[in-house]
């Protein structure tokens, strides 16, 4: 918080030395502040749009003296304070209790009634009468709506645009209402108090909008704050009851918007949402379309691109554009369906080949009649071409040809509309190999908006380069919640943590990026909270920073279930969006957690499972009216995915104890099966029970066996063994980090190193391989190693836990012989690996300790962070496979020099090793968005020369399957460590943009595993 207020006073002291902040009217005025907020650090952004904004300045409390005599310091204090309260708090203005001057929403068991005049946009009455539902949801009783004033009432909220709302002219015309900050603004809006606005009536809310969404904005802001959640229809998030709400006395403003355009793409919509649709509204109709347009609105989006997998959006209800035109949703088409023509819509009407250079006099037909239908309906269309079906047109297609394509297109939108094709919207999407093209020189019209795409898994592809010539229609982002496509499909639940989303917006709207934000959310369900930070992002980037991002999770989780379990909510929001996202649910198999290395398999299944009794537990304790929301977006996902990961890890089980022979091979193998049978017994419970069967067919999405990226028809149980068992015991030993089995393996049983700093033990397990019991004895020569069990009967198995008393222990490397014997008469010679450094004993570790031949570091964990005064390092909490992250900012910074005291992370790791050793950077898997060699960092030991690593130096496909399938970026640079003791390890900035997660420094001890070694010691 210190660091924020130290950033917001440079701001503020250097809008007032412009002379562009000052006080007029006992307000607080900030007029362009553009300027200002260019060395900004906490918007870190220069194309930032930030508003004219009044904050007023209570005179009861800070009395305003003369401007000429003001202290330069209480006047910036103030100023402060103001702005942090304003937009850090979110402008908080309604309370439950009754301050001097609030206005009455709900007092004495009579709500305050609610005005909107007949003239005003369609949009700004449906925004008055929905906020009539709102209020009798929270209250309990319905206030009246007139459409003229009332004669005399003692609190009346006044709902208008300025554009068309007579009530709110005469308001400005007698100085009761300044709307200056508004004129010309989009989508913005201003709440105020206002006394005795007109006679007869005592005190109105005046809901002010600077155009039909900005007011409608105010109207659902008003909802919001009564406790009204986006999602009171969407997941049953019950309605925060009141039996006072007032707003407080004052003048609150919001926008504009950061990004112009903004909203969801509903997409591989089939089997879920079509299938819920079909049996809920008949289909993907208009009144479907009601229900998703006010979600939209309610979330302060403005832009759709709706269901196309078998729908066509102006085709299948005429009134389907007709009621997103009144709601005042801008409609598009996808980046495959030009001129707003669905592609259902050539399937049905098509005449020919979807080829231009054989077909273009249908398709120039066919093309012109979408621009006839959108007539004066607010539209962004799309441009270009794609093959028929969202794929590549033909090989080689000449750069040319498109640019013909696009000069006839816009052509048609001038014939049909009289318009000069500059003032109607229009996107050109370079997705996939259309990003291509414009990398070979094939351009289009300044005034068309250049949509960047991701590569389908959340990293973003392009960006336009700093200082590079703005273009009139700017440059937008189409991202991806959901995809059908390779390496695998992932469609079935959340796998969206939001410190990835925001590490990839940030660089989208530090880049300039900020026309239009589309984000592709599958069915809706289950992207609810990824999809409202998307769009909350988009209106307000300056108010989530990456500091802010835990309590931005904490405040959703609030804003849905209430303060009291808010905190571990949004710990289970976090937790589980992570676990998803390090491997999501389709890319699952019995082969992608190590079941012997570094226990990753079964702490997998810990973890999660953990999760899900947190999740159970607090859904008992949480109101029956209350379940049913909290298993929407709480528990099932978790619920679900604890139950895939533990079916996963026990089906590789099963495989493992199968080829070891162990007779508990079969009951692992029934145990799979029950999983298998749970899954489908979820996902049933969330479609016939949840909400009384209001979301049937949501889940029915396939997500279990994939054989590749396309998904199966049908959940397929994965293949598990069983084995024959003889009827005498036999003993079998296995131990931990060996898929072999003792006495017939031939090789020597060693167990993993143990040490005095990553303070765990080891195991083996005495398992039997036939159905009789037998009995068992442990033995060592050496006092100071002891066993869980050293001696006993076993049935089927037991794991033995080995530890070392550290005390006892001598100094240095040794093997420990442990013998085992059966009744049987078989007898298994185990190893026991211990390593009590003698360079660190008894010494305290200031950094981490090198043992078992590697170092495990999670990056936020540095020594010291180096920074300058253009750069800082920053924690992204969260976006780590396995922790946090760290990014040098801003993302816009020019490339550095590794050398001397130019930005750079120290880290202090004690080798008591000496000899060659790999660093493996794990790193998020950012693109190369700047069309240059790749992203880089630089790293190094103590005073060696830096060695510069490129992430992207493979630029294979397969490598790029591996990142976004891993989520993972690992390189690695070659060193030497000459002398045993304390060492620096530096990791570099290089390139803006690369977000460290994790080093590991390999010396030749680091086991196969998929998220790596865990952290090792770690003495701070």
């Amino acid at each position: 918080m210190k660091r924020l207020l130290f950033r917001t006073l440079r701001a503020i002291e250097s809008g007032v030395q412009s002379g562009e902040w000052r006080i007029e009217s006992g307000e607080l005025r900030i007029d362009n502040v553009h300027n200002q907020m260019v060395r900004h650090p906490m918007a870190r952004s220069h194309r930032m749009p930030i508003p004219d904004i009044r904050y007023p300045i209570p005179d009861t409390r800070y009395p305003i003296p003369d401007t000429q005599k003001i202290e330069m310091k209480k006047f910036l204090l103030i100023s402060l304070l103001l702005i942090l309260i304003t937009e850090l708090s979110a402008q908080d203005f309604i309370t439950e209790k009754k301050e001097p001057g609030s206005f009455a929403v709900f007092s004495n068991q009579q709500p305050a009634s609610i005005y909107v005049d007949e003239s005003d946009h369609f949009l700004v009455g449906k925004a008055g009468s929905l906020l009539q539902d709102d209020i009798e949801m929270v209250t309990g009783k319905k206030p009246t709506l007139f459409h003229n004033l009332p004669g005399s009432a003692k609190y009346v909220i006044i709902i208008g645009s300025i554009d068309k709302s007579p009530v709110i002219a005469r308001l400005v015309n007698e100085k009761k209402l300044n709307v200056d900050s508004l004129k010309g603004k989009w989508e913005t809006y201003k709440i105020q108090v206002i006394d005795h606005p007109f006679q007869g009536i005592e005190t109105a809310l005046v809901i002010a909008g600077s155009d039909r969404r900005g007011t409608a904005y105010g109207v659902f802001e008003l909802s919001r704050q009564m406790g009204v959640s986006p999602w009171y229809w969407w997941a049953d998030v019950p309605v925060k009851k009141k039996t006072e709400v007032y707003v407080n006395k004052g003048a609150y403003q919001y926008g504009p918007p950061a990004v112009k355009y903004r909203g969801f793409f509903i997409n591989d919509e089939a089997p879920a949402f079509s299938g819920w649709t079909k049996e809920k509204f008949g289909g993907v109709n208009h009144k479907v379309y009601e229900k998703i347009f006010e979600l939209l609105l309610r979330m302060k989006a403005n832009y759709l691109w709706p269901a196309m997998w078998g729908n066509a959006f102006n085709d299948d209800d005429t009134l389907n554009p007709v009621m997103a035109d009144q709601y005042g949703i801008v409609m598009g088409t996808t980046h495959h369906e030009p001129m707003l023509r669905a592609q259902q819509e050539w399937k049905r009407y098509g005449k020919g080949a979807w080829d231009y250079d054989s077909n273009a006099a249908v398709l120039k037909e066919f093309w012109k009649t979408g621009i006839e239908h959108m007539g004066n309906r607010e539209s962004i269309v799309s441009i270009g071409m794609r093959g028929d079906g969202d794929k590549p047109m033909t090989q080689g297609t000449a750069i040319n040809l498109l640019e013909r394509i696009v000069k006839d297109q816009r052509t048609i939108l001038q014939e049909v509309t009289g318009k000069n094709p500059a003032q109607i919207p229009q996107l050109w999407a370079l997705y996939k190999e259309v990003q291509d093209y414009y990398d070979k020189g094939m351009r289009v019209p300044d005034d068309v908006t250049l949509l960047l795409c991701d590569d389908n898994w959340g990293n973003i592809r392009k960006l336009p380069k700093p200082g590079e010539k703005s273009r009139a229609g700017g440059y937008g982002i189409y991202y991806h919640f959901d995809y059908v496509g390779g390496p695998r499909n992932y469609k079935w639940l959340n796998t969206n943590p939001i410190s990835r989303v925001w590490e990839q917006m940030h660089l989208a709207i530090e880049y300039g990026a900020d026309r239009i934000w589309i984000v592709n959310i599958g069915d809706i369900k289950p992207m609810e909270f990824p999809t409202n930070f998307f769009l909350d992002y988009a209106w307000n980037p300056i108010k989530w920073p990456a500091e802010r991002l835990e309590e931005y999770t904490r405040l959703w989780a609030k804003e849905q279930f209430g303060e009291k379990y808010a905190s571990p909510i949004s710990e289970l929001l976090s937790e589980y969006t992570k676990y998803n996202a390090r491997r999501k649910p389709e890319l699952l198999s019995a082969d992608v957690y190590s079941l012997l290395n570094y226990r990753e398999a079964e702490t997998i299944v810990s973890d999660y499972n953990k999760l899900r009794d947190i999740a159970d537990s607090l859904y008992e304790k949480f109101p029956a009216e209350y379940q049913n929301a909290f298993y929407q977006l709480v528990l099932h996902p978790i619920q679900a995915c604890a139950n895939l990961n533990e079916l996963w890890v026990t089906v590789g089980k099963n495989r493992m104890y199968a080829a070891q022979g162990r007779a508990a091979t079969n009951e692992l193998a029934e145990k799979a099966k029950k999983l298998f049978a749970r899954d489908s017994t979820i996902s049933h419970y969330y479609n016939k029970i949840l909400s009384g069967g209001k979301w049937d067919h949501m889940m029915d999405q396939t997500h279990i066996s994939y054989t590749y990226w396309q998904q199966p028809p049908k959940d397929t149980m994965p293949q598990v063994k069983s084995i024959n068992l003889p009827a005498a015991g036999e003993m079998g030993i296995a131990i931990e980090g060996s898929s072999s089995s003792w006495p017939k393996e031939t090789k020597e049983a060693i167990l993993p190193e143990l040490d005095p700093y990553t303070q765990r033990d080891t195991y083996v397990e005495i398992f039997n391989k036939g159905r009789a019991g037998f009995n068992y004895s442990i033995e060592s020569g050496v006092p100071w190693l002891t066993f869980s069990s050293q001696k006993g009967s076993i049935e089927k198995e037991q794991r033995i836990w080995i530890t070392v008393d550290w005390q006892k222990a001598p100094s240095g490397k040794q093997q420990v012989p442990i013998f085992i014997t059966g009744s049987d008469g078989g007898r298994v010679s185990v190893f026991a690996g211990i390593n009590n450094p003698v360079l660190l004993t008894g010494k305290p570790v200031n950094g981490f300790a090198q043992t078992g031949r590697y170092v495990s570091m999670e990056a936020e964990h540095y020594t010291k962070a180096i920074n300058t005064s253009s750069v800082k390092w920053q924690v992204i909490p969260g976006i780590g496979r396995t922790g946090s992250g760290m990014e040098p900012l801003p993302v816009t910074a020019p490339v550095q020099s590794p050398d001397g005291n130019s930005p750079h992370l120290e880290y202090i790791i004690h080798f008591t090793d000496t000899g060659a050793a790999n660093i493996h950077a794990y790193c998020s898997p950012t693109l190369n968005f700047d069309n240059a060699d790749g992203l880089h960092y630089a790293i190094s030991i103590d005073n060696d020369p830096p060695q510069m690593v490129n992430l992207h130096a493979d630029k294979s496909n397969k490598a790029w399957e591996q990142w976004v399938a891993n989520n993972i970026i690992i390189t690695q640079s070659q060193h030497t460590i000459k002398v045993a003791g304390a060492h620096v390890l530096k990791f570099w900035m290089v390139d803006p943009a690369v977000v460290l997660q994790k080093i590991v420094v390999d010396m030749g001890g680091v086991r196969p595993s998929y998220l790596g070694p865990p952290e090792s010691f770690w003495g701070k």
